[in-house]
């Protein structure tokens, strides 16, 4: 299935114009970023929760033509793109990616689909240098293109490597093999390095390293991963037997790790791609997705079990303490992924920050007001934000033209 690309031309010359006249459709004086949510309805299609934000209070305003046809069912997650001109969808039950273009005022406009090399992906992570998407899927295909793995025949998964042309359109891609049930995955800020973590029974190694080949995206393991073919376990450095979420700092020095079955965060050290696990910390039941403020001095981790966002201070070391400000602040039922709000660097520094979780179970998005001075968190006016059934994640979008 292919999307109706709207006219590419037309769209780049109308965002060309805004840039240059410096406005987008609502003034950067009262809208500070997009909200994207996706949700996984399976049948005909996932859907897209579009949110803006308004700067003075945090208050989430659904767009118009919100909730957006994801392009594909079961829509497990999103990404955007370096440029913040673009987002991709993740859509599990049809093996796709989806691209869209953001507009100025933070319309989203399907262009493409793309099929994965394998079968049911589960997430996706763009290089620091915005050249190449990653997608991992649960199932590795035979060469000729049918399935060699199913539920029905589990094995191991991998990762489709897309080359991102200078429009955004995917290129061809190829396929590194992963072991057993892959969920998450992030790129290194130094643009060298891709870490996957899987959730196998049957390890406690279950995060993997890859060493970035940044001129063609190819990835080769690091030393200390071993990927097995088949139906057993591959190893890779030790994590945890549930690993649920990942995130490296901005320095590329730390790698962060929750465990679901532990209920902890470890922290890796990083050497020449290497991860050390340097510390662990415990929280609350559950923990999920990830995010820093935009200071890096502040780590957020959800906490799906106990409905719950623990907040953490991280230290010169790059070891985070349990914050004694926002160390469990309560969210909506289940919550998956925390996404922050707030003016970039080019833009008006008074405007405030903000964060948002996506709460799975009770279908919306919990607000918070964040403080850049301590890591508080107070809940936005107003908060919790509606939206479809079964949030899967979220992601911001700066209002402001970055480029």
């Amino acid at each position: 299935m292919t999307l109706k690309p709207v006219g590419r031309a037309v769209k780049a010359t109308m965002l060309s114009l805004a840039m240059a006249l410096g406005v987008t459709a609502c003034s950067n004086d009262y809208t500070v970023s997009y909200v994207y949510m996706t949700t996984s309805k399976t049948l005909p299609h996932g859907l897209i929760n579009a949110y803006q934000v308004d700067y003075q209070s945090g208050f989430l305003y659904t767009l118009a033509d919100s909730p957006i046809d994801a392009g594909g069912r079961d829509t497990v997650g999103l990404v955007v793109a370096p440029n913040n001109l673009f987002l991709y969808t993740v859509n599990n039950f049809d093996s796709d990616v989806v691209e869209f273009a953001i507009g100025t005022d933070g319309k989203l406009y399907p262009e493409n689909t793309y099929n994965i090399a394998g079968s049911l992906p589960t997430a996706a992570a763009i290089d620091a240098a915005g050249k190449f998407l990653y997608v991992t899927f649960t199932y590795q295909n035979n060469p000729n293109g049918s399935e060699l793995y199913t539920p029905a025949n589990p094995g191991p998964g991998g990762i489709c490597i897309f080359p991102i042309n200078s429009n955004n359109t995917l290129g061809t891609p190829t396929t590194v093999n992963v072991g057993r049930n892959p969920v998450a995955i992030t790129t290194s800020a130094s643009g060298n390095y891709v870490y996957v973590i899987e959730q196998d029974s049957a390890s406690s190694a279950n995060l993997l390293g890859f060493s970035e080949n940044t001129t063609t995206g190819a990835l080769t393991p690091l030393a200390g991963v071993t990927i097995n073919p088949g139906n057993v376990p591959s190893n890779g450095f030790a994590s945890g037997p549930n690993p649920s979420g990942i995130i490296e700092d901005a320095t590329a020095s730390h790698l962060y790790v929750a465990d679901q079955t532990l209920n902890q965060l470890a922290t890796y050290s990083i050497a020449n791609g290497i991860p050390t696990l340097a510390a662990t910390a415990t929280t609350d039941a559950g923990p999920m997705g990830m995010a820093f403020d935009l200071s890096h001095k502040y780590l957020y981790v959800t906490a799906y079990t106990a409905n719950a966002l623990d907040g953490f201070t991280v230290g010169a070391n790059g070891v985070p303490a349990r914050s004694t400000v926002a160390g469990s602040v309560q969210t909506g039922t289940g919550p998956t992924c925390v996404t922050i709000s707030g003016a970039p660097s080019n833009a008006n520094p008074s405007h405030a920050v903000y964060l948002y979780t996506s709460n799975q179970l009770s279908n919306n998005l919990t607000g918070e007001q964040l403080s850049q001075t301590d890591g508080s968190l107070d809940q936005i006016q107003g908060a919790p934000f509606g939206g479809s059934a079964l949030p899967t994640c979220a992601v911001t979008v700066p209002a402001f033209p970055l480029r």
